[in-house]
């Protein structure tokens, strides 16, 4: 990968979008993670680091980093439909409600965000919306170049993952650094992966994670109606 630069001011900028702090509630969504662990398929760190791996390389280097490629080109030249069509793709390519509701959910926060740091997009907000559609307006908006856009959007999502790991399994907080550590190099290598997959060969088909996603949301539908 080429070096990394950027102003000081969007690598700050950058750190605000990535952080765990930010008031989107990420670190609240395993992504079928927790009923992989309830159902017994993960009960060690090394199974939370190859299921990571997994949905890192194979869903999110397919779908998501691609999709936040085309929303920064988009955002940048004001292309208001080809946004729309940005947020459509996304949301459709997310095969369970549980994972879209993810997707929509921290969108919607991530709206309210927006509009609190009076920051303007052009998503109607009377539909759902796509957080990373939006993370990818935000980091045009803050003049981020996408090769530093990414890496933050990938940390973000692996630090939330390891997070509900953390708790789920349960994973001690030395053991969950040293997941973190193992796991980072994977990050240069879903960036690259990514840049192979053409606007129409977005999607992903990790059988696995559609069953635990469709599992738990199916699980916790009972649970309410009960």
């Amino acid at each position: 990968m080429a070096a990394i630069t950027t102003t000081d001011t969007a690598l700050l900028r950058l750190m605000q979008l990535s952080s765990v702090s930010l008031p989107i509630g990420g670190y609240a969504f395993s992504q079928g993670l927790e009923h992989a662990i309830e159902t017994g398929w993960i009960k060690k760190s090394q199974q939370v680091s190859e299921w990571l791996e997994q949905q890192l390389l194979y869903s999110v280097a397919q779908t998501d980093l691609p999709l936040l490629k085309l929303a920064m080109a988009a955002a940048e030249a004001g292309d208001e439909k080809r946004l729309i069509r940005c947020n459509d793709l996304a949301l459709a390519c997310r095969e369970t409600r549980e994972l879209r509701l993810t997707d929509s959910a921290m969108g919607e926060a991530m709206n309210r965000l927006l509009v609190s740091l009076g920051i303007s997009q052009p998503l109607p907000t009377s539909g759902e919306l796509s957080f990373v559609v939006l993370f990818g307006i935000a980091a045009q908006h803050w003049r981020i170049d996408y090769s530093t856009a990414v890496l933050g959007f990938l940390w973000s999502w692996l630090e939330n993952q390891v997070a509900a790991a953390t708790k789920l399994v349960p994973l001690g907080q030395t053991q969950a650094q040293l997941l973190l550590g193992e796991l980072q190099p994977l990050l240069p290598q879903a960036i690259t992966r990514a840049e192979q997959i053409a606007e129409d060969e977005i999607g992903n088909g990790l059988q696995g994670l559609a069953i635990a996603s469709a599992g738990h949301e199916t699980q916790y539908s009972r649970l309410f109606r009960s």
